[in-house]
């Protein structure tokens, strides 16, 4: 055996002696994905609004008012009569229901362990606005896939990974999943749109499916907005709970 390992290396010595020396082709480190976010100081617009979970759907026309970084408030309406009102800030969601009299708080520890990954208001800005839900840094991986480019992300046990339209970076579609339980968040963008001096997606689908004792719960929230507008311009976010309402 050690003689034909001599002798295979003896050939392979002499071809090399018979032709050039070509450069190694080293593989290409990964390059950073460019991805366009859009920003402002105060957003405001209209929106429909479809939630389905695993037992009903319900339909409404919603206001909302947005200060970057800060609070997003919303109030609901269906076929004309408003059936409720949202506040969401960096300390907890709050959603008011008229038709029920009654209101719920929720914060991001508990919503973080139900899901088990986490949850706070930075997350659900980038889910409403088509930012990435994580920050790119030096480490994210940016690599192709098909027509996209594409941008993997982990943290602990969750991977996020994120398709971009490299013509308009945009992102398209994002998956993020934890690894322990599967539970996962999906994210899909389309019509996109100028708003100031980027593009906003008009229409998305926001997925969430997550274990629970009962089984695989599926929650969707389908939206598609209308006469946005951003600028600097103060915005107003009144929100007040009536005291003969029901906390639940």
């Amino acid at each position: 055996m050690r003689s034909l390992l001599l002798l295979a290396g003896l050939i392979l010595t002499l071809q090399a002696c018979h032709r050039k020396i070509l450069p190694v082709a080293l593989p290409d480190k990964p390059k950073p994905v460019s991805v366009e976010e859009i920003d402002f100081g105060y957003l405001h617009g209209k929106a429909r609004m479809v939630f389905r979970d695993d037992k009903k759907e319900r339909e409404v026309k919603a206001n909302i008012r947005i200060r970057k970084d800060s609070v997003i408030w919303m109030t609901f309406s269906v076929v004309g009569v408003q059936g409720g009102k949202a506040l969401i800030n960096k300390d907890s969601i709050t959603v008011v229901s008229n038709v029920d009299k009654e209101y719920y708080v929720f914060d991001y520890k508990e919503l973080s362990a139900r899901f088990n990954f986490k949850i706070d208001y930075a997350v659900l800005e980038a889910a409403m606005l088509g930012n990435p839900i994580r920050t790119p840094n030096a480490d994210d991986l940016g690599s192709r896939e098909g027509d996209y480019d594409l941008l993997m992300q982990s943290e602990n046990s969750v991977t996020i990974k994120s398709l971009i339209n490299p013509i308009i970076r945009k992102i398209e579609k994002v998956e993020l999943v934890e690894s322990s339980t599967n539970n996962k968040l999906m994210l899909e963008y389309s019509n996109f749109q100028p708003l100031g001096e980027k593009h906003l997606a008009y229409n998305g689908i926001v997925s969430v499916f997550y274990k629970t004792t009962a089984g695989l719960i599926n929650n969707t929230i389908t939206f598609e907005y209308n006469k946005l507008e951003v600028g600097d311009k103060e915005l107003k976010f009144p929100f007040n709970i009536p005291k003969r309402y029901d906390r639940r």
